[in-house]
């Protein structure tokens, strides 16, 4: 369409149409098949140095997404013109062209509206009058050869036009192709008469099925993607709150109002002017982005993966800022843009919805069978709580939080008119922060019994969350540049609230048995609401989020309401929301001292039943697969054993004790009699019995008698409760045997989370081992099973030398390569009376484990457990070490040897394997 590219700069500089017609003019020859090499060759060049020409605008102007968008559309239409007259003028003239010999070329799609990336698929249609005649095929054809030589992707067709109003009719999606049609070269007329006819024939009487079509589109592909725009890896184009979103406004603009560009959709009163010009920005800025994407991977890629983040954030000059480096500043900055394009999509639908209200029901949306009584002067617009006037807010601030709660209150939905409102107004909240009445309604919302994390979203889309709470507002749509963190901050934190109130509603009793069983008996219940909302807060300041979060909470809480006792626990629960993952992942539990140290910072029962459900709504919120078996089970040991602690004071069971008991349910499991028990546990070490659980000890105990006098034997077998699979190795003593049996499982495929290294008094290892395949699942099937068993007993039996055999597995993965992890070994001699605690911080990568181990080996330490948490790219790696005579290790210069072997060790410096 004429005017399309007319604000685009220096336009000649991309491509001169008048030039490549003149040299494919200049061309000799009769030949057709020569010809058109010939003609793709100037194409070609002209293609190449014209996308040259934009990548270098848009390095020179880094945010002129729309710009390079179009650039790239015209110079894709420039050189299908020109194509188009050669083959019509040159390769097959017509002399006395026919009414049925008439063609059209049109521009469809993303391609239509004029905006493409640099890699993005050319998508074209031809028309004719009616059925296709040789000479028609003849053009198409030679068309798209030449284009497929220029090595573009096309997405084509050839229709009549009775063919195209039938086929859209038929197809939602080529229907809402041909929407975007845009006349490129050939017959005008008939183009004309094509326009004519879709828009009589398919558009008029079908518009409220083409919102229907297109709103299910739109969910369908939110849920693939996610179903969140806060996702840390996005999809530009069709993640939520991408390109695809604000393409889908405009089509149904265009659908209903035949407007031809976004800017008119102000005068539809679809948007007023400031919400177009937000439209905009988002447009531009993702645009952008997704050029960048093309650009950076040098084919279509839409995704902004961690590898590419922060490429693109340089390309785009993010600048850093204390606590926050330039790729977070721009995922920041991206996912405000995702945010607009939410808050716009609901206010274009509200108008939509007044329109069609006479024609049905609203879009999808259910309705209210029941009106509450008591609304505090909102009204019930069809079911939804609006405003009786636009100035409803500015007569009461406090209104704006008070929405929300009586939405929560009686299970409303509010109405995008009246959210439009609540977004204008946000900055009138600031007024009322200190409002005792403002402060108990969000109180009472944060910790509703109902659904309050519906709500609480609704709240930060309308921007009133974040001034209402501005500690809130400095972490919304602030992204953690890490594998482990799957949402932004501000998603995450609404995520946990949401968990919490499900697990109180006893939803999610089959995950959280645990944590569904203690939450009525927690007495603080406010506090554990308000320290759910807080624990991230002070994210990306520069320092120690618990520790400032914790500052943050000792000054929000007496505003929102709180008694002294509340906010010393809420201050308290921020402060230390990481201690008892961090003990439960890297400590070696069966360590009575670990156990001790830990209840000496809880200090009461109160605080480690609030702490639990904080752990556990914490580290479900990351994301998916963040939460499983194992890790449950951890916490529920630790949580038993604290609250023993706790409960008894120092009277509680001793050692002995104990371990009289676990041997007695041994005794009791395996029917063994009195003498047949005491041979038994003379053979094993007594911190072995501390070590395993009481089904482990059955296992081996069974495992042991079954193999009788062998040197060696290893059994493999799926460990339900923690998600993994058990591997036990029963074998001869020596020194290395701890890494070798890593180095093999990691041969295996397998990844180890947990170790516990023993060794009996008549010199025989007994090893168990929890194994999980690299996305996180046992090792199920009796294949596999039987690939780890022979693995570790060839790196045992020195069968093939086991460095070749891991130098052969594949290389790390290349995502985690995105991130910078400085290597760091901690060493700590009091965290256990028994044992030298070291603690490993390294990227992940395969075989970590097995370099980590070996290097303890060339060390001449015992390793007695290793304890390994992964937390995305990064690995945490603890040991709990003796020297060779099962003392602590004292030495200053052993102990620094040990660090630099580890560090080297995690660093990947290459270590020479034994055979």
């Amino acid at each position: 369409m004429t005017g399309r590219f007319d604000t685009l700069p220096h336009r000649r500089a991309i491509v001169d149409r008048r030039a490549l017609a003149d040299a494919l003019a200049a061309l000799e020859g009769t030949d057709r098949s020569q010809l058109r090499q010939f003609a793709t060759a100037i194409l070609k060049q002209a293609l190449d140095a014209g996308r040259a020409e934009i990548a270098r605008r848009l390095i020179e102007h880094p945010s002129r997404g729309l710009e390079a968008a179009n650039a790239q559309a015209f110079l894709i239409d420039q050189l299908l013109r020109v194509l188009f007259d050669f083959a019509t003028q040159r390769l097959y003239p017509l002399s006395n062209p026919t009414a049925s010999e008439r063609l059209t070329l049109i521009a469809v799609g993303g391609y239509g509206r004029g905006e493409m990336a640099p890699f993005s698929d050319v998508d074209i249609a031809f028309l004719t009058p009616w059925k296709q005649t040789p000479w028609a095929e003849q053009i198409i054809e030679s068309m798209l050869y030449a284009l497929w030589d220029l090595g573009l992707k096309l997405g084509h067709s050839s229709r009549s036009l009775d063919e195209m109003v039938r086929q859209a009719k038929s197809d939602v999606t080529i229907r809402t192709a041909l929407l975007e049609g845009r006349y490129v070269w050939g017959d005008e007329t008939l183009y004309e008469e094509a326009s004519r006819r879709f828009k009589a024939e398919v558009q008029r009487g079908t518009e409220r099925q083409f919102i229907a079509d297109k709103l299910a589109e739109r969910d369908v592909r939110h849920i693939k993607m996610g179903d969140t725009r806060y996702v840390v890896e996005p999809n530009v184009k069709e993640g939520k709150g991408g390109l695809r979103d604000l393409h889908a406004l405009f089509w149904i603009g265009k659908y209903v109002y035949d407007v031809q560009r976004a800017t008119e959709l102000v005068g539809t009163g679809l948007f007023t002017r400031a919400e177009y010009r937000l439209f905009h920005r988002a447009d531009n800025f993702l645009w952008a982005v997704r050029c960048h994407l093309h650009l950076i991977a040098g084919r279509a890629e839409d995704r902004l993966t961690f590898d590419v983040q922060r490429e693109v954030a340089e390309r785009m000059r993010f600048s850093d800022r204390p606590g926050k480096a330039p790729v977070e500043r721009f995922m920041q900055y991206y996912f405000l843009q995702a945010k607009t394009v939410g808050t716009l999509t609901g206010v274009f639908f509200a108008h939509l919805d007044e329109q069609f209200a006479a024609r049905g029901r609203r879009f999808g949306l259910p309705t209210i069978r029941r009106r509450p009584g008591k609304l505090n002067g909102f009204v019930l617009d069809r079911g939804r709580m609006a405003l009786p006037r636009d100035d409803f807010f500015a007569e009461d601030p406090v209104r704006l939080i008070e929405i929300f709660q009586l939405a929560d209150l009686h299970k409303l939905e509010i109405h995008p008119l009246a959210m439009r409102a609540a977004t204008r107004d946000a900055k009138l909240v600031d007024d009322v922060r200190d409002d005792p009445r403002a402060n108990a309604l969000f109180l009472d919302l944060l910790s509703s019994p109902r659904d309050p994390e519906l709500v609480l979203r609704w709240m930060n889309e309308a921007g009133v969350f974040g001034r209402f709470v501005p500690d809130f507002g400095r972490v919304v749509a602030q992204m953690q540049f890490d594998m482990y963190h799957h949402y932004t901050v501000d998603e995450h934190t609404i995520r946990a609230i949401g968990l919490l109130a499900r697990i109180e509603k006893g939803e999610l009793k089959e995950d959280h048995p645990l944590a569904t069983a203690i939450l009525d008996q927690i007495v603080s219940r406010r506090a554990l609401y308000v320290a759910v909302l807080l624990h991230d807060i002070a994210k990306g300041r520069g320092g120690d989020h618990s520790v400032l979060g914790a500052a943050v909470a000792e000054r929000l809480c007496p505003r929102l309401g709180m008694s002294p006792a509340e906010t010393e626990t809420v201050a308290w629960l921020v402060r230390h929301h990481l201690l008892m993952s961090a003990t439960a992942f890297k400590r070696d539990l069966s360590d009575f001292k670990t156990i001790l140290d830990f209840t000496a910072v809880v200090q009461s029962p109160e605080r480690l039943r609030l702490l639990l459900a904080l752990t556990v709504v914490d580290i479900r919120a990351v994301g998916p697969g963040t939460w499983n078996g194992w890790k449950r089970q951890l916490l529920a040991d630790l949580f038993e054993a604290g609250e023993e602690v706790l409960r008894l004071g120092h009277k509680q069971k001793g050692r002995a004790e104990r371990l009289a008991g676990k041997q007695d349910g041994l005794a009791a499991t395996m029917g063994w009699d009195a003498a047949t028990l005491a041979a038994y546990v003379r053979r094993l070490p007594e911190p072995y019995w501390i070590a395993e659980p009481e089904d482990v000890l059955a296992h081996n105990a069974r495992f042991v008698a079954g193999v009788g006098d062998a040197q060696l034997a290893i059994d493999a077998q799926v460990y339900p409760g923690r998600d993994a699979t058990l591997v036990t190795v029963y074998a001869a003593d020596h020194p290395g045997i701890f890494y070798r049996i890593a180095g093999a499982i990691h041969v295996a495929g397998g990844n180890i989370i947990d170790a516990r290294i023993h060794t009996t008094r008549d010199g025989m290892a007994l090893d168990n081992f929890l194994v999980q395949d690299p996305v996180g699942r046992p090792f199920a099937e009796a294949q596999q099973l039987g690939r780890l068993k022979t693995a570790i007993a060839d790196a045992l039996a020195n069968r093939g030398r086991l460095s070749d055999r891991l130098g052969a597995r594949p290389l790390p993965r290349i995502r985690a390569d995105a991130f910078r992890i400085e290597p760091n070994v901690l060493i700590d001699n009091k965290a256990s009376n028994r044992f030298t605690v070291v603690e490993v911080n390294a990227r992940d990568r395969p075989a970590l484990l097995n370099q980590l181990a070996f290097a303890l080996f060339q060390s001449k330490v015992t390793i007695h457990s290793a304890h390994v948490a992964t937390y995305g790219e990064r690995a945490v790696d603890t040991f709990y070490l003796t020297d060779l005579t099962g003392d602590k290790i004292a030495s200053t210069a052993r102990l620094k040897a040990l660090e630099k072997r580890l560090l080297d060790a995690a660093s990947g410096v290459a270590i020479e394997l034994a055979a």
